[in-house]
């Protein structure tokens, strides 16, 4: 599975599977390039249950059997729970991003300006980080990721940041290729902690280039 020593603000996987439903709020446009089938909105505090349902299901579907039972009930316990999601989405370093077809989720994203992790050979001035993008299920392979990656990057850009990063498991090949796709490049390695599970988790880059005008 996946891990880090800082429990709960680790990256993970577009890839990820849940079935998920949500009615729409207030949709947020954005000037990114996202696929019409998808809205993209930010997330509001009465969003907090949902998030923690949502968040606590697709990681616990995408890791459980990669887990033993007792470290993955703490991670989650410790990860998700509406308090928990309450306290992100009132930071106002921390932006979620809520992709929906037609008034359901297909996924959803987490940003948090936060620095680079010690020993990374980068140091960005203005980095933010790409806590978590997940899709449900259904939309995997169906643009729900690609489309919070480019509303991630719109986001990233409109707060001048100079670069993305984040960390995914070192045996999950398959978000590892998704976003080399995307332009991230490996830049060092931490330890990332599920209950009391150690694994090693790949930290990657994305610089943001000035937006075209």
């Amino acid at each position: 599975m996946r891990k880090t020593v800082n429990q709960g603000y680790k990256q993970d996987t577009v890839l990820q599977a849940a079935r998920c439903s949500q009615k729409a709020d207030t949709m947020d446009s954005s000037k990114a390039q996202i696929p019409s089938e998808f809205h993209i909105r930010k997330g509001v505090p009465g969003d907090a249950r949902f998030l923690a349902t949502l968040g606590r299901k697709t990681f616990s579907d995408s890791f459980a059997a990669d887990n033993r039972p007792e470290d993955m009930a703490a991670y989650l316990d410790a990860s998700f729970g509406p308090g928990k999601q309450s306290l992100e989405l009132a930071d106002p370093l921390s932006v979620f991003l809520i992709a929906e077809v037609r008034g359901r989720a297909a996924g959803y994203a987490r940003l948090l300006k936060s620095p680079v992790p010690p020993g990374i050979r980068i140091r960005p001035e203005r980095p933010i980080q790409l806590v978590r993008l997940y899709a449900c299920r259904q939309w995997i392979g169906r643009g729900a990721g690609p489309a919070l990656m480019r509303a991630c990057i719109a986001e990233s850009r409109k707060r001048r940041c100079d670069g993305i990063w984040l960390s995914a498991w070192d045996r999950n090949i398959r978000a590892i290729r998704f976003y080399r796709k995307w332009g991230f490049s490996r830049v060092g390695t931490r330890p990332f902690l599920v209950g009391n599970d150690r694994q090693n988790d790949l930290v990657l880059w994305r610089p943001l280039l000035a937006a075209p005008q």
